[in-house]
């Protein structure tokens, strides 16, 4: 006979903590808009720190500062950190076991994964303990890097969103609206008669009053009964009968529809965080929002990313969190010029590009693949090129609306050139009220044309 042992259920401290609010205190660490020169990497003066916000290691150190700020560690653990404590190995035991827990747990709930594990956690930063074994975990933890996997980017997405909206007071949230009317299953414009093409949605009260009004109620003829007996096979004398006729159909109308193809243009040049001030991160939390809300309030949009700085670039929605800000310059022309082109291979009713930048046009792409580039003022080379991606966006009919995070004369000037000639929106905003002006923007409802 088999014998089933139990043991009593012993709750552990990480069954009481919410990974959720967690995950979210590690929001700016986890969508870090570092330079992409390298870990800290400054365009003029070089390297400022060696730690790579992707490894395990820089993980574990946000982890504990965010445990800090939520009073979850010991009073013995912040010492510890601090390099106030006796350095007890005991405590360093437990903060490295810690550490491992919540990890794994990210890992089991489908948060993250690891890159470059060798022998699960415990042979990264299992141990931390003993001599010599603190600092081989923590060069073992810089050798191992981690990824937010979709699930991540989608609780990032939806906490951007919910925190982007809730700023706005109530909304709501649905389709497209336009002008337009078309046939479809809400009833909330009246119905129309039925034409070939339209959604055989019958408004049968509307039907039946149209035949009536043709041709008035006919009592069914002897005989009915081998048509369509009664309940109980008798006969069913005198039942009305309705000649309905094709132009009696009528359908239900209701506000047409429309989908929309975007693409979200994100300044990667090196101003967007070189003057003490990270202009891309706020810029990643509203694509991430953006794309969100577009799968789950609106499944027949599309969204792109693109990303231009020396050159441009499409990156997909998976790697949005992983990118970065580079010692580059400011291609906006060839940012017009690609997200132009994913546009026109998108079948939708609309199509609109959104640039979030800081700064001016410094470079275009010349023949061959060569760049020229000048960041000394508005070059004249690169704006006529700027302004001719423009005019190609509003002629294939796509509005180009403008976030611009800096308030410079010549800028306010070039962008509301670009809005006049694409025919789209100027909005001059800051990183505090980026996401909302951008979301009140699309909420709105965009209309064709």
């Amino acid at each position: 006979m088999r014998f089933t042992t139990y043991t009593k259920y012993r709750k552990s401290w990480l069954d009481a903590l919410n990974l959720e609010k967690l995950l979210e205190k590690l929001s700016e660490f986890l969508l870090d808009g570092g330079f992409a020169g390298g870990p800290h990497f400054h365009p003029y003066w070089g390297w400022s720190g060696t730690e790579d916000t992707s490894s395990l290691e820089a993980l574990k150190q946000a982890l504990l500062r965010a445990l800090a700020q939520s009073g979850e560690l010991t009073p013995e653990m912040i010492e510890e950190l601090r390099g106030e404590g006796p350095g007890n190995p005991d405590v360093q035991q437990q903060i490295a076991e810690l550490l491992d827990d919540i990890i794994r747990k990210m890992i089991e709930e489908g948060y993250i994964t690891l890159d470059g594990q060798v022998g699960g956690l415990g042979g990264t930063v299992g141990k931390a303990a003993g001599e010599g074994q603190v600092d081989d975990a923590r060069d073992a933890a810089r050798q191992v890097n981690f990824n937010l996997t979709r699930k991540g980017l989608d609780f990032l997405g939806y906490r951007a969103l919910r925190n982007l909206l809730s700023s706005m007071g109530k909304s709501s949230i649905g389709s497209h609206e336009t002008r337009e009317y078309a046939t479809g299953v809400e009833s909330d414009a009246g119905s129309k008669p039925y034409e070939f093409g339209d959604t055989l949605n019958l408004d049968l009260p509307e039907t039946l009053k149209k035949t009536i009004a043709r041709e008035g109620l006919q009592v069914a003829p002897k005989g009915w009964d081998t048509i369509a007996p009664g309940p109980a096979g008798g006969q069913t004398p005198d039942a009305p009968l309705l000649n309905l006729d094709y132009k009696d159909l009528m359908v239900h109308q209701t506000d047409y529809r429309s989908s929309c193809a975007t693409v979200l243009m994100l300044d990667i040049s090196h101003s967007m965080i070189l003057y003490g001030e990270d202009r891309f991160s706020p810029a990643k939390k509203v694509a991430l929002a953006l794309s969100h809300l577009i799968r789950t309030e609106y499944p027949g949009d599309s969204l792109r990313v693109v990303t231009f700085g020396d050159r441009a670039q499409e990156i997909p929605l998976g790697q949005l969190a992983r990118a970065q800000v580079g010692p580059f310059h400011t291609n906006t022309a060839e940012g017009f010029e690609l997200s132009r082109r994913l546009l026109k291979a998108q079948k939708k009713d609309m199509r609109q590009i959104i640039m979030i930048t800081d700064g001016k046009p410094s470079a275009i792409t010349l023949d061959r693949g060569r760049i020229y580039k000048n960041s000394a003022g508005l070059d004249r080379h690169i704006l006529r090129a700027t302004y001719r991606e423009a005019s190609a966006c509003r002629r294939a009919g796509i509005p180009i609306n403008t976030f611009m995070l800096a308030n410079d004369p010549y800028l306010v000037r070039f962008v509301r050139e670009v809005s006049k000639i694409a025919r789209g929106k100027a909005y001059f905003t800051s990183t505090m009220t980026l996401g909302q002006y951008i979301m009140m923007d699309f909420l709105k409802g965009k209309r064709a044309g």
